[in-house]
């Protein structure tokens, strides 16, 4: 079993996780851009597949909400690892198997126009058992498309 110092053994983890494992994230082509534990970051390019209006060729807004979703999600797992300092790997990944939404609300702001996005999301507040995230989801020119706070089970 693996000790965790400050965390960062577990990240290579997560990106592998998050890119790789969940087949929802890879038909998306969601993509980790940093697990900086402040601030994690998604990408993902536009493809003619996530279109929601045909005319306009813009983002279906429920691939908005899932991005900002997963991201959320994502944040409130990278800072769910704050409690479990010094506990073993197995422990820390054993979290993303309870982690649930309890409620997403998501503000959309301009149309989702890009030839790739990005979703960026910092903790609200975190306790043992929830963490409430917001995320923003910027465009290639770092238009702001949409908002979303997020609350999460975390325990």
């Amino acid at each position: 079993m693996s000790e965790a110092g400050n965390g960062e053994d577990i990240l290579p983890i997560i990106q592998g996780i998050f890119d790789d494992k969940i087949p929802f994230n890879r038909m998306l082509g969601l993509k980790v851009d940093s697990l900086d534990p402040e601030n994690p970051r998604v990408r993902f390019a536009m493809r003619e597949e996530l279109v929601g209006n045909y005319q306009r060729g813009t983002l279906h807004g429920g691939v908005i909400s899932t991005v900002i979703d997963v991201t959320g999600g994502l944040v409130a797992f990278i800072g769910s690892q704050r409690h479990l300092a010094g506990e073993p790997l197995e422990k820390k990944l054993a979290l993303f198997g309870k982690l649930g939404t309890i409620d997403l609300r998501v503000d959309y702001l301009r149309p989702g126009l890009g030839k790739w996005f990005v979703a960026t999301g910092h903790i609200l507040r975190i306790g043992r058992k929830v963490a409430v995230s917001r995320v923003e989801l910027h465009n290639d020119r770092d238009s702001l498309i949409a908002v979303g706070t997020g609350a999460y089970v975390i325990a």
